[in-house]
């Protein structure tokens, strides 16, 4: 017989079974005539009637007996997404730490407290990697799930003459062959958005799946603006916060990519923000590190105002928002500062973790507040795991991709992300930094860095020598030839474009890959300078 003890008991456990709760406690109330029982069914006809209109009854809505489907909690619906890319923003380059057991892994002097707050309500991953040293192949990558060196797009400036080796010339357009996050979201009922820096060709965001965008623009587009909207910066906001509103009216779920044009055009920063880091740094405010200090924390303000809005709308129980950055900082990839304390290896245009680690944070639904992940990540991962949340069955994902969903670490931060192969590549076979044509190989806790010229191996524990400052190639031979072959082989199989020796090197009038940056920097004083007298 059933009781009315039982029915407490188990109301809420057995939520799935509500309309057959409905008919019991209705045959109950009418037949039973006393009236204390009478009135306690009643209740209990009037919390099931409030569960029963709590849970999306839609008919894409699955039960999953308190499973957690794609991080979010079972019967809501479709979540928003919102991916938020800095530009040139090292793996300590904010005000908090990217390792809870790193004191340096932070930033002594650029204050982002908006960013730091969003770490706090979320999940920062400590090895997260964009998925190339420099802007644009990061770009394309993370926009079809492929890495660089799949779609034959591995630097973003063009190439470098009067080397030892000649570069690859690189596609630098996003194919239309290609399916982006934009288009498999869009056909999945998302209405999409990108504001800022596209930097791909192809035709711009409206051309690549995204209903709204600024255009294909790139870094001259920052230059434009300065005091009172540096970069560009409360501009995107703006625009990214009328978008959010719109979708609060017609109530579809949305994905907005904000790529930020910041840390480009630093000494377009607010003028305040200028005069504040050159006192604390005892610096020019023309100085270059005051200049990114400002513009970082300009960034900061920008991010700060949009979550204010996310929470504004309503939209912050139902919305994951992942902040990451497109590559490391700094000018020149090489790694003679390997070893160094309290900082990364190389930078910008070469594979050493200052190239390539970056900070990476997400917050949304059932992911633990103030938490950790140190599984190693990378930026095409993004494409099958906003595909996830969306409810995106596998079988409808584009082939070849190369990237896995990383859901299965936002519960605590632990598991494995399930990729087409075991390694991770990073394939760079330019020369911007002083290295030369490289690779790097990620393997367990081994990290293997190959460069061309001489077909020289360097080979690092990276869980214990973040810094690589500990060549182990000489105790750990077989290892790293080991390592070699599954990076060559890599290689093979998606036909990389690879660094070939040039017949008429000449040592003696051999090109400094610094000297041939200077142009481009010329280029970019000029345009800044024409902001700054507006």
């Amino acid at each position: 017989m059933v009781t009315f003890e039982v029915l407490e008991g188990y109301l809420f456990e057995l939520r799935r079974n509500l309309p057959v709760f409905f008919v019991v406690l209705g045959f109950m109330l009418v037949n039973n005539k006393n009236h204390a029982k009478q009135m306690k069914c009643f209740l209990l006809l009037v919390l099931v009637a409030i569960s029963w209109h709590s849970i999306d009854a839609s008919p894409e809505a699955e039960f999953s007996d308190g499973i957690k489907l794609n991080g979010v909690e079972p019967h809501s619906e479709k979540p928003n997404i919102i991916l938020l890319l800095s530009d040139d923003q090292s793996w300590n380059g904010l005000s908090l730490a990217m390792h809870p057991q790193i004191g340096w892994s932070k930033s002594r002097v650029i204050e982002t407290p908006n960013i730091e707050k969003l770490a706090s309500e979320g999940m920062r991953f400590s090895a997260a990697y964009a998925p190339a040293s420099v802007c644009a192949p990061t770009r394309v990558s993370i926009q079809t799930g492929k890495s660089p060196a799949a779609l034959h797009w591995t630097k973003a400036s063009g190439p470098e003459y009067g080397h030892k080796m000649i570069e690859p010339l690189n596609v630098r357009n996003i194919s239309h062959e290609e399916t982006t996050i934009g288009e498999q979201l869009r056909d999945a009922g998302y209405a999409t958005a990108h504001f800022g820096k596209w930097h791909l060709n192809g035709g711009g965001p409206n051309q690549n799946g995204y209903d709204v965008g600024d255009g294909d623009i790139g870094n001259e587009y920052a230059h434009q603006y300065a005091d009172p909207n540096p970069a560009d910066l409360f501009g995107m906001t703006r625009r990214a916060i009328s978008f959010m509103e719109n979708r609060k009216v017609d109530k579809k779920p949305f994905f907005m990519q904000m790529s930020w044009h910041a840390l480009h055009a630093p000494q377009n920063a607010m003028k305040a923000t200028l005069t504040k880091y050159a006192e604390r740094l005892n610096r020019s405010v023309d100085d270059k590190r005051v200049g990114s200090a400002a513009i970082s924390e300009n960034l900061d303000t920008a991010v700060g105002l949009l979550m204010e809005s996310i929470d504004r709308l309503g939209f912050r129980n139902n919305t994951f928002v992942v902040y990451m950055s497109d590559n490391g900082a700094g000018g020149g990839g090489k790694g003679d500062n390997q070893g160094i304390r309290d900082r990364l290896a190389g930078g910008k245009g070469g594979v050493w973790e200052g190239g390539i680690r970056c900070p990476f944070i997400i917050r949304g639904p059932g992911i633990p507040a103030d938490s950790w992940c140190h599984t190693r990540i990378v930026g095409y991962d993004l494409f099958p795991t906003f595909c996830a949340w969306a409810g995106i069955p596998a079988e409808k994902l584009p082939k070849g991709l190369e990237g896995g969903s990383i859901q299965e670490l936002l519960d605590d931060g632990l598991g494995k992300v399930y990729r087409s192969r075991e390694e991770l590549i990073f394939h760079f076979p330019h020369y911007q930094g002083g290295d030369g044509p490289h690779s790097a190989l990620f393997l367990d806790h081994y990290k293997l860095i190959k460069f061309y010229e001489d077909n020289r191996l360097a080979l690092f524990d990276i869980d214990q020598d973040i810094v690589e400052r500990h060549n182990l190639f000489q105790q750990f031979p077989v290892k790293a030839r080991e390592l070699e072959g599954r990076l060559d082989n890599y290689l093979n199989e998606i036909d990389a474009q690879m660094a070939v020796p040039n017949p008429q090197y000449d040592p003696e009038n051999a090109v400094n890959s610094a000297k041939s940056r200077e142009g481009r920097s010329r280029a970019i004083k000029s345009k800044r300078n024409q902001a700054q007298s507006r």
